[in-house]
This record gives C-alpha cells, sequence and structure tokens, in this order.
C-alpha cells in the first residue's frame, strides 16, 4: 500500500523510526520488529530509534527493547530529552540554571550537559512529561517565564494513551504556562523539525537521505515534512487509513508495518 509509485520515490539512506505504536505498543513487541531491525544490520543501513517520550533515558529504552528481543545501543536511541538537552547546550549559557518541570529522562539529559537545576532563578524552564505536576510547579514555571526565563518543551503532545484513557501529556502543562503568560513555547520535538535535525546529523546523513517511519500523521509525517525528509507511515499505531484519506497531512509511503518497509527498502 503505497502513497506514491515506488519507482518515484528513493530509497533512504538511513531511517529514523519512532518506537511507540511502530515498534511496540506498550510492553509489546509489534510482530516483525526484531526481525526488521536484523536485516538493517545485515544490509548495513544505519537507524536511530526516535520518541517523544522523555520520561526514560536512552538505557532505559534500551532494556526494554532488549526485553523483546530488540538489539540496539544508546547512541542508537534519540528521545525527545536528550534533543532538548542537544537544543540547550547549543542555545543557552553553559551551566545555564533550568527549572525543571520533567521525569528521569529530561534530568538525566540536561545533567550530562551541565546544566544546574535551579527553581528560584531560573535562566530556562525546560518542560517534558512530568506524573508529579502540580499548582506549585505550575506556579514556579510561570512565575520564572514572567521574570524572563526561556520556555522550552521537550515535545507538544497535550494528551498521553494510557491503558485507562488519555491521561495529560507535557503539551497540556505548557498550554497552561502560556496561557497564564502569553509566552509561546520552543518545541524540540516531533513535530517540529529539531530533532529529526539531531537524528541525521547523527545518522550522518543530509535530511533527504534519510527515511522516518511513524504511526502518527500530525507528529511523525508532518515532521518529517517539516525537516524535508521521506515520510513513511505504518499503520500498526494511531493512523489508520481512514484518517489518512481525510487528512491534509499526506506521507510519501505507506506501509501495513515494518516487515512491509523491509520489502520495500532491503528487496
Amino acid at each position: 500500500m503505497v502513497a506514491q509509485a515506488q519507482d518515484s520515490l528513493p530509497r533512504p539512506r538511513g531511517l529514523l523510526v519512532d518506537l511507540d505504536g511502530v515498534v511496540y505498543i506498550g510492553e509489546r513487541p509489534i510482530p516483525g520488529a526484531a526481525e526488521f531491525f536484523a536485516r538493517l544490520r545485515e544490509r548495513g543501513v544505519p537507524f536511530v530509534l526516535i520518541t517523544n517520550n522523555s520520561t526514560q533515558t536512552p538505557a532505559q529504552f534500551v532494556e526494554k527493547l532488549a526485553r523483546m528481543g530488540i538489539r540496539v545501543h544508546t547512541e542508537e536511541v534519540l528521545s525527545s530529552a536528550e534533543a532538548t538537552g542537544a537544543y540547550l547546550a547549543r542555545v543557552a549559557r553553559p551551566g545555564a540554571r533550568v527549572y525543571l518541570i520533567g521525569e528521569a529522562g529530561l534530568r538525566a539529559a540536561l545533567a550530562a550537559r551541565g546544566f544546574q537545576e535551579d527553581e528560584r532563578r531560573p535562566e530556562v524552564v525546560a518542560v517534558g512529561l512530568d506524573r508529579a505536576f502540580d499548582y506549585r510547579k505550575l506556579t514556579l514555571a510561570i512565575r520564572a517565564v514572567q521574570a524572563g526565563a526561556q520556555l522550552i518543551g521537550a515535545n507538544p503532545d497535550v494528551t498521553l494513551p494510557t491503558e485507562e484513557g488519555d491521561a495529560p501529556g507535557s503539551g497540556a502543562f505548557l498550554a497552561a504556562i502560556s496561557a497564564a503568560t502569553g509566552v509561546q513555547p520552543t518545541i524540540v520535538g516531533k513535530p517540529e523539525p529539531t530533532m529529526l535535525e539531531y537524528g541525521a546529523s547523527q545518522l550522518g546523513l543530509l535530511p533527504a537521505e534519510v527515511g522516518v517511519v511513524g504511526d502518527r500523521l500530525d507528529t511523525d509525517i508532518l515532521g518529517a515534512k517539516r525537516a524535508g525528509m521521506v515520510a513513511i507511515l505504518v499503520l500498526t499505531g494511531v493512523a489508520s487509513q481512514a484518517d489518512l484519506e481525510r487528512s491534509s497531512i499526506q506521507p510519501d509511503l505507506v506501509v501495513d508495518d515494518l516487515p512491509g518497509l523491509g520489502a520495500w527498502l532491503l528487496g
């Protein structure tokens, strides 16, 4: 199933592969995922696993994937937390003071780059998913932004799907801070191109040489389009064929799953 003739679409030289809905759903691997990555390695096709999830470290993602029989290295994982750390290392003062709303992944990414957590006089407010978010944290973030701190969002996801239904995501926290301050955040994760551009750099490839593999039209596919990369939709996660037919966001290629992508990419 393709959105464009296969012959007219250049094969990417490397891939940025989303995790949830593409490689696994929760703790369950999607059939064929392990074999797909094994084939990429056999053929020498480089890949980086990308995720808007800012709560875990690369090592934690590696451990989770290992439990599913998928062997990857920490340098092959790029989360929105790691991308946020890289972005701040480029634009902020070395050792800048940061008020952090987030969990282990974002905390580790910022600490590894020398940023100092400071809730009293922060220069930056960095926001990711924080399941301990409360009124006090919201108040401190608002006051910091009002005082001139830069507002950075690891990702704009307003909801987080759970087994019980949707829960608030980091985008909901950012919306509350923006509503109170009138300040719009700088977003690092998908659908903004920043994280994808970092991923292409890790692959050592130009954006046009990279394929982004995802299951969401509004983040993965839109992000790929904004970054000038090949947009590849798999139908194992959020987006359905019906969604595709009524959306203005269109991928370059549609496949049923990762094995289907492997058949097109690797033959």
